[in-house]
């Protein structure tokens, strides 16, 4: 799973293979294709989609049939496609978990009918990459051309004029960031090693306007970048780099109504694609996500303040653990699972950062459980001698 919470696939036609995530242009086909018929608004050079209408593709439609995909500031929403609509780049900021990688999804697919031009950022990404690279056997017997060179999703986006994901962007190297300075500001890909070639016709990459292996970006292109908050400091973005993007921030779901209605709904989908034959329990689930808000906050809900967790107690690790609980209580007894299981899958999630993490947890489990009225929650207390250590 990756740092969100994702939707279901009912848009999948039946005879499609079962892969266990599709991408959004696929899971959401039938919306799509819903909203192209029904969009008669102005829409900006290159998108496949009006903003009105790739708004509608993210908040939801009731009268097309449109689900809701993302819990969060609607008008978030606006300023991003706004700012796509531009020369500048989006930069989705926000603690891990709250759905920024979603987020760029269902927005690229929407803008650019295909979301799967990605780059997975990390300490070993190279320009490469982002940019291109080469067949190295036709490369050694041709020489550098059209036939020796490999697209990599950059160079693909400018070349087709589409939304190119940058994900993790502050976990790379600032030099392979700041490659990223010409394409945003110039709209330009130069590939130097086709410029000697061009005399013997190797000439610019299919699809491209070139001048001297010079690829221009069409109408439609540019970048939503990601990065986590928690991730400041590691790979800082340089001033230059940053001039050239929006910073819209992802905050975590406030309401607690609206996180336990979205943990119940995709660890119910989880559930059935596991083969899993009965719903969660809204009763354990209420005491799971009333456990994570609190860790995560380091507050209970009558505002008693307790030891925060270092780890990650974000919704999409909400949703990871719910559907722990439902795997083992269905595969290990024929149930729904409850409480207990809580405890059990727990550990994992808790003790990742920190190994003070665990004790914490075990803290709030004798001290604040016994607290709260109700079955699941002594179910809860009662089971806190399964934690490891």
């Amino acid at each position: 799973m990756k740092d969100h919470p994702s939707e279901g696939s009912e848009d999948v036609d039946a005879g499609t293979p079962a892969y266990q995530r599709p991408p959004a242009e696929v899971r959401f086909a039938g919306e799509l294709e819903r909203l192209r018929e029904s969009d008669t608004g102005p829409r900006p050079p290159g998108w496949a989609l009006g903003l009105t209408a790739a708004r509608r593709f993210i908040v939801g439609d009731e009268a097309l049939g449109v689900r809701r995909k993302f819990v969060g500031d609607t008008a978030l929403i606006d300023r991003a496609l706004v700012t796509l609509a531009t020369s500048r780049g989006l930069m989705l900021v926000g603690e891990p978990g709250t759905a920024k990688s979603l987020l760029s999804e269902l927005i690229a697919a929407a803008v650019s009918g295909t979301s799967t031009l990605t780059i997975q950022g990390g300490a070993a990404t190279t320009e490469d990459q982002i940019k291109y690279s080469w067949n190295y056997a036709l490369l050694v017997s041709e020489g550098p051309s059209t036939r020796s060179l490999v697209p990599a999703p950059l160079l693909t986006g400018m070349a087709e004029g589409r939304v190119v994901r940058f994900e993790e962007i502050t976990r790379c190297p600032l030099e392979v960031q700041d490659s990223l300075l010409s394409p945003l500001s110039d709209r330009v890909l130069a590939i130097p090693e086709l410029s000697s070639a061009a005399s013997g016709g190797g000439g610019a990459p299919p699809g491209a306007q070139s001048a001297d292996a010079m690829v221009f970006a069409r109408d439609g292109f540019n970048i939503i970048a990601t990065a986590n908050t928690r991730d400041r400091g590691v790979n800082e973005m340089s001033a230059a780099l940053k001039r050239r993007f929006n910073f819209e921030t992802v905050f975590p779901i406030a309401d607690f109504a609206t996180e336990l209605d979205l943990v119940e709904q995709e660890a119910g989908r989880l559930l059935e694609h596991s083969g899993v034959e009965v719903a969660p329990r809204r009763d354990v689930l209420e005491v799971l996500v009333t456990v994570f808000r609190e860790l995560r906050d380091a507050t209970t809900v009558e505002g008693r303040s307790m030891d925060r967790l270092s780890a990650v107690m974000s919704t999409a690790e909400a949703v990871s653990v719910a559907h722990q609980i439902g795997i083992r209580g269905w595969f290990l007894r024929g149930e729904e699972g409850g409480a207990a299981d809580i405890v059990e899958c727990l550990a994992g999630t808790a003790a990742k950062d920190n190994p003070e993490d665990l004790a914490r947890l075990r803290r709030y489990l004798e001290q604040q459980a016994p607290r709260r009225d109700g079955e699941q929650w002594k179910a809860l207390h009662a089971a806190r001698h399964l934690l490891p250590g």
